[in-house]
């Protein structure tokens, strides 16, 4: 099994907007490691993507034979050992649900697989569904990620004299992170502190918990366990049960619970999101698939925010909010529930954030980062503001 190709299927990429607008759903960071990621680690194998035309540029695939794994699919050991014993004729399902099969180099899609011997997964997948699954399934996944990557390896020593630690066993430092004045408590679950992540004075973490590479949590932060913060990003404030892919901004004061946040966002300070209703009823969740709000089942369910989304200071989210890819929001009040793609806005209404002022933000925005402004970047993010522009209802010339 030298290459696997993870590929989107449809009604599960359609159910993981915003997030999968611009990226494959194997992209997505659930744990410590992007799904992607974590199939690279448990296989050893080259790792590829078949998905959207528009997306296929920037996630290739490889043009020899491999074994195609559906791409929300979270692994584990008993994965690799199912997958060694599929042969070429075989396609291995849960139910309905196509879960992987051999395919050749030139195929752009798996139309063929009704020809295969079908086979039944006797026990039941963990698969990515839904966006709230994200922060769902994030505490375990912390600790099989944790347990992977640790393994056979020893941590960097904590030598701050003012940093308090619980369960030194289940906290892991990489190389070139600094920890200050903090404390640390992996009594509950593990803490994963990344490559050149940075604590700061006075932060509070509980396990389960992950900083990537080159993160930082900023003083006296307040964070409540079951989350992870991507490469790249500062957290502040208090944060509960969240994963941030990457690139991204909470730096303030501010409560996030129970949400996800794409890459390249930014909260203002004092940003809030509520994440649980008041009458404690099941919260509502605007579904792309069915073009309206569905029932999550869930008591407590924050904020989904796509990529390059920003918000103004004091901005206050409702329970269940959905924000789409490049939305920048601000004013005082609630704004809606659902926030299209490229929104300009608040509650007292919203406009048309139009493409060319797009680009010249986020170019801005990613050399900060000492990153460049791909061309196969921009061309996804003008095929995503034409494919959201049905949303955008106030404005039919956008």
């Amino acid at each position: 099994m030298n290459q696997i190709v993870l590929f989107d299927d449809p009604a599960l990429r359609g159910s993981l907007l915003p997030f999968t607008f611009t990226r494959p759903v194997a992209d997505i960071r659930v744990g410590i490691l992007k799904i992607s990621e974590k199939w690279q680690k448990y296989t050893n194998a080259e790792v590829s993507f078949l998905t959207q035309d528009y997306l296929q540029k920037k996630f290739p695939r490889t043009t020899q034979p491999a074994l195609a794994v559906n791409g929300a699919w979270l692994p584990e050991t008993e994965s690799f050992e199912i997958l060694k014993k599929l042969k070429p004729n075989q396609a291995l399902y849960w139910g309905k649900q196509l879960l992987a099969t051999y395919i050749g180099g030139t195929e752009k899609n798996l139309a063929f697989v009704s020809e295969r011997e079908a086979i039944q997964l006797d026990k039941e997948p963990i698969l990515v569904q839904k966006p709230w699954n994200i922060f769902q399934l994030n505490a375990a996944e912390i600790r099989k990620d944790f347990t992977l990557i640790t393994k056979g390896r020893i941590s960097q020593p904590i030598t701050d004299p003012h940093t308090i630690v619980y369960a030194p066993e289940n906290i892991f430092v990489e190389e070139g992170a600094k920890i200050k004045a903090a404390v640390l408590n992996a009594e509950n679950g593990p803490i994963y502190i990344g490559k050149n992540a940075e604590v700061q004075e006075g932060a509070m973490i509980r396990g389960s918990f992950a900083l990537c590479e080159g993160s930082i949590v900023n003083m006296g932060a307040k964070l409540r366990g079951d989350t992870t913060v991507g490469p790249f990003s500062k957290i502040g404030g208090e944060v509960s049960n969240s994963v941030i892919f990457g690139y991204s901004n909470k730096g303030h004061e501010g409560y996030l619970g129970n949400s996800v946040l794409g890459e390249w966002c930014n909260l203002g300070a004092d940003t809030n999101t509520s994440n649980l209703k008041n009458n404690y009823a099941p919260v509502k969740l605007w579904d792309y698939t069915k073009g309206t709000f569905a029932n999550t089942g869930l008591q407590f369910c924050g904020l989904m925010m796509g990529d390059h989304s920003k918000c103004g200071i004091n901005t206050m989210f409702n329970t269940g909010t959905v924000v789409g890819v490049s939305a920048f929001i601000f004013g005082a009040g609630y704004p809606r529930n659902f926030i299209p793609s490229f929104s300009w806005g608040g509650a007292e209404g919203l406009s048309t954030f139009i493409i060319a002022k797009f680009d010249e933000t986020v170019r801005a925005v990613v050399a900060r980062r000492g990153k460049e402004w791909a061309a196969e970047d921009k061309e996804i993010m003008e095929r995503v503001f034409e494919l959201t522009k049905s949303y955008r209802i106030w404005d039919k010339n956008s």
